[in-house]
């Protein structure tokens, strides 16, 4: 097998830390075109969908990818912006504030970046380039407050993947969730604090998660209790009543039962049980993308409003606020602690041209 190498190494190269943030990923643009390889590197991903490969495959090949792109385009051209995806721009903007914060706190001995889980940036690209800058020792910081192995753990997976293929591994930290972290529940209060401030409250405060599967949690996955135990805790900063906020579920795919109750139905029986206001935040979304702003914006108020419902008001992801990045940034700084950089640079390079290295 042939390793990765850096064949712009230097020896004498300054050691540094690193950080990598990540997300889901988007398509390069509302299209067809580019909805189809974004969509196939996605529900190829074994962690997304557990299912038989051989089935699957003709599923995903044959079916989905001559169907789904098309409609999914057209719901990511509602969200396109002037500066397109708004994961995209978020996640830049969030990778912006946390590079100066830790360049405040560390100067250049930290080089900070981002990379999507499906299409680009990719992972392995992103690494590259860290360690071509001198990164030995890694944070990665999945933006997914709640752990799931359909989104962590298959993060990890590409991680590894790639250190399988490098000569010289740089040293790791992994977050794999923060969602009961006293900092990201204070930053959602916040959030929501703001809404009311400025919009008053509803008669309900839902709290909408991304969905899985529920064979996914009989099989011991701890994304149900997490997200719940987000909910109690963001309801306790809040001061909610156990009959002023819900906990339901959105984005479910194909056929089988996933983890209830759904959002969409929720929003469905309120108003015929007397509830005519609502407002959703999604806590386990750490920015803006097309699952909150078509899915919870539109369709859903779609939903509720042609129930019988009065109001509905959706309440913005923490995205790029400095409540958000704060919180972020304390973890980084706790994950960091302890590790240094080399300062025996000149002796290892003294050592390595000694031995014939050119550099």
């Amino acid at each position: 097998m042939k390793y990765k190498g850096n064949t712009n190494f230097s020896h004498s190269q300054k050691d540094k830390l690193g950080v990598l943030i990540t997300n889901l990923g988007t398509p390069e643009s509302p299209t067809s075109a580019a909805l189809r390889p974004y969509l196939k590197e996605f529900l190829s991903d074994p962690r997304v969908v557990e299912v038989p490969r051989a089935i699957w495959w003709f599923v995903l090949n044959l079916i989905i990818l001559n169907i789904r792109p098309a409609r999914s385009a057209k719901a990511y051209s509602t969200v396109w912006t002037e500066d397109g995806s708004p994961l995209m721009s978020i996640t830049k903007a969030q990778c912006d504030k946390l590079t100066a914060k830790c360049k405040a706190a560390y100067g250049d001995d930290v080089v900070v970046d981002f990379a999507m889980r499906y299409g680009n940036p990719a992972v392995s690209d992103v690494i590259d380039n860290m360690l071509a800058q001198g990164v030995r020792k890694l944070v990665v910081l999945p933006l997914y407050p709640q752990y799931c192995a359909s989104t962590t753990a298959s993060t990890f997976d590409a991680v590894a993947k790639d250190f399988t293929a490098r000569r010289w591994m740089p040293e790791l930290r992994f977050v794999n969730h923060y969602h009961d972290e006293p900092g990201y529940i204070k930053a959602l209060a916040q959030k929501v604090r703001a809404h009311w401030e400025k919009h008053g409250r509803a008669d309900k405060l839902l709290f909408s998660y991304h969905g899985i599967p529920k064979r996914y949690l009989m099989n011991g996955d701890p994304y149900h209790c997490e997200c719940h135990k987000t909910s109690r805790l963001l309801a306790e900063e809040l001061a909610l009543r156990p009959d002023e906020y819900m906990t339901t579920f959105q984005s479910r795919f194909g056929r089988e039962e996933w983890l209830k109750p759904y959002t969409d139905e929720t929003l469905k029986g309120l108003p015929g049980n007397g509830v005519t206001s609502v407002q959703v935040c999604c806590p386990g979304f750490s920015a803006d993308c097309l699952e909150t702003i078509e899915e919870i914006g539109e369709e859903n108020r779609e939903y509720f409003m042609e129930a019988g419902g009065k109001r509905y008001e959706y309440i913005e992801a923490l995205n790029a606020d400095d409540s958000h990045l704060d919180f972020l940034f304390s973890l980084v700084e706790r994950n960091l602690h302890g590790w240094r950089t080399d300062d025996n640079m000149s002796q290892r390079a003294a050592l390595a041209r000694a031995q014939g290295a050119a550099k």
